[in-house]
């Protein structure tokens, strides 16, 4: 029960013999967070420091409560572009004091829903979202990213909020005032970056941290600020202190919308990220915990200063490879990165925004999927209606808009696949071999019995179809016994159970009937429990094809049968 409520509990006695793996790992991922922390604090529209906070607090608390040994909570690219579109909408994010506090309490809110949902157990809702909007909506959030920090690359001004259209326009129009020492240092640190990245393997983890310096250093040998070269500017060293989010009801109803977008961003985001890397470290994930860890962290996180936070894939990935054993490396990382801000942060301040630029473009770029974006597109004509629509939903609408399209569409084509279940009238072959009489025009069928396969769910959507099958089959009145072999019936919801009673009844009256082969335990219950069962005839369920088909065969007209020359039944 103590570790149902405090999960940490479970891998503690494992920290103790594990820390020194754990330690390591720990100091590598500071080294990883801190570039991080300064360019998603700056694309989510706060002062650097915030990146700091966020990545102190969140990833502890998440470690604290979650179940996964190597995910690393914290500020991510995703998150911070939503954060920006849904605050940036509702004040001036020059307004950095009312720009905090509407974070702080859209933090809170999104933590208070995934805790709700994780209390309610819904940690396979995430499941219901497909993989197609996922792509589309990372990669929208990527050009999104790269886009909003073209006015640091170009060093033009552009207005705070504006759309990924307003972005363009003004660029090519503005083209010939381009600050070009902004743009070397720019474009410099983004091929320095890529370098290090690609040919540099072992330096290829610390490749932002290491292109940002040298960057600085380029960006100070073009002059500097007197070139026109903006730095970050001045980062406070200090610890996240308590403090309540400026509730409201106004701020409350305004921000529900974006704080539900955040908490299904989040939490579809860290579960894929600690499924992903449980497939190589073959540790179970408990789906229900991760939404009550992420849920508490933010919440938490609300009250010091932190913004939403998630899995970040870069984090929990370097995490595991340096060796990491239990979530205490995540913790090791924020007591050195609090280190870090108490004694080297007025070093941050010097970085310039156009080489914070460059390495965001990287960020933005990366985020989009090219590989799976060409699958979908070989491979599914509705999956890319999917993705298409989720991708230019995050350039030209609201992204929360984007997202929720993209997941409502993607359900719709479900729900319209599984509203149309396959049905197939089956004959037999010579070798009295069972199959599908489109596949083979040498087969033949019983007069007087009509085999058909039902390959889906007889439920409410699909009723329509199903329906409109047996009462053309009815109508023709060539047959009176029909066999439904049933192993592909997945389930059978009260509509479908009422329907099938009916029609039953309708067959029996005629002098035949419906009957039911290999029809599977899980999907007869509410035919068991509502009664329908009995109502349709527990004689007329089987347990296999043979046994239903010599039943039926003591049913049929034996002056047809006398007078058949298909015979294709063992019993004929």
């Amino acid at each position: 029960m103590l570790q149902k409520i405090f999960p940490f509990l479970a891998w503690l006695p494992l920290a103790k013999k594990s820390w020194k793996d754990d330690l390591i790992a720990g100091l590598t991922g500071t080294i990883i967070v801190i570039p991080q922390a300064v360019a998603f604090a700056i694309i989510a529209g706060l002062p650097p420091v915030y990146g700091f906070y966020t990545a102190m607090i969140t990833p502890v608390i998440a470690a604290l409560f979650g179940s996964s040994y190597h995910l690393i909570s914290g500020p991510t690219t995703a998150i911070s572009i939503v954060v920006f579109a849904t605050i940036s909408e509702m004040t001036d994010p020059n307004d950095i004091e009312n720009y905090v506090a509407l974070t702080l309490v859209l933090t809170f809110m999104a933590g208070v829903i995934q805790l709700a949902m994780g209390l309610a157990r819904m940690g396979k809702l995430v499941n219901f979202v497909s993989h197609s909007v996922i792509i589309g909506f990372t990669a929208g959030a990527g050009v999104l990213i790269a886009f909003k920090q073209l006015q640091h690359v170009f060093g033009l001004e552009i207005p705070r909020g504006s759309s990924f259209y307003t972005i363009l326009k003004t660029i090519v129009l503005n083209i010939d005032q381009t600050n070009w020492y902004v743009f070397g240092v720019a474009i410099g640190t983004m091929i320095i970056a890529i370098i290090i990245k690609e040919f540099i393997k072992p330096l290829s983890k610390f490749y932002m941290l290491i292109a940002m310096v040298l960057g600085s250093i380029l960006a100070y040998a073009l002059g500097g600020e007197a070139s026109g070269i903006e730095n970050v500017g001045e980062i406070p060293s200090s610890l996240p202190r308590f403090k309540i989010p400026a509730f409201s009801l106004t701020n409350i109803q305004e921000l529900s919308t974006g704080a539900l977008t955040l908490a299904l961003l989040g939490l579809i985001e860290a579960v894929a990220i600690a499924r992903s890397i449980a497939l190589s470290s073959h540790q179970r994930i408990d789906g229900n915990r991760e939404f009550k860890g992420q849920g508490i962290s933010n919440i938490v996180a609300s009250f010091f200063s932190s913004y939403m936070g998630s899995g970040s894939f870069t984090r929990s990935g370097v995490n595991y490879q340096a060796g990491a054993k239990t979530p205490m490396s995540a913790i090791f990382a924020a007591l050195f990165l609090m280190v870090v801000l108490l004694l080297f942060s007025s070093y941050a301040s010097y970085l310039p925004k156009s080489a914070m630029g460059g390495i965001i473009l990287l960020v933005g770029y990366n985020l989009i999927d090219f590989h799976h974006i060409k699958q979908v597109f070989k491979s599914s004509g509705r999956e890319l209606i999917v993705l298409g629509t989720t991708l230019f939903g995050a350039l030209f609408f609201e992204l929360e808009t984007a997202l929720f399209s993209g997941i409502g569409l993607s359900l719709f084509f479900y729900l319209e696949k599984t509203a149309k279940p396959n049905i197939a009238i089956l004959g037999t072959t010579k070798s009295h071999r069972f199959v599908n009489i489109i596949r083979d025009p040498d087969v033949q069928e019983c007069p007087q019995l009509k085999i058909v396969r039902i390959d889906g769910s007889i439920y409410f959507g699909a009723l329509e179809v199903v329906s409109e099958f047996f009462s053309n089959l009815y109508e023709k009145g060539e047959v009176k016994h029909v066999l439904i072999v049933a192993k592909g019936i997945n389930f059978i919801d009260l509509a479908g159970a009422t329907w099938l009673a009916y029609e039953a009844k309708k067959w029996q009256k005629r002098g035949g009937g419906i009957y039911f082969s290999g029809l599977k335990i899980v999907s007869q219950q509410i035919l068991k429990k509502g009664g329908f069962r009995e109502e349709i005839g527990e004689e007329n369920f089987y347990i296999d094809k043979p046994s239903a088909i010599s039943d039926i065969y003591n049913k049929l007209d034996k002056e047809v049968c006398a007078n058949c020359k298909v015979r294709i039944f063992h019993e004929c």
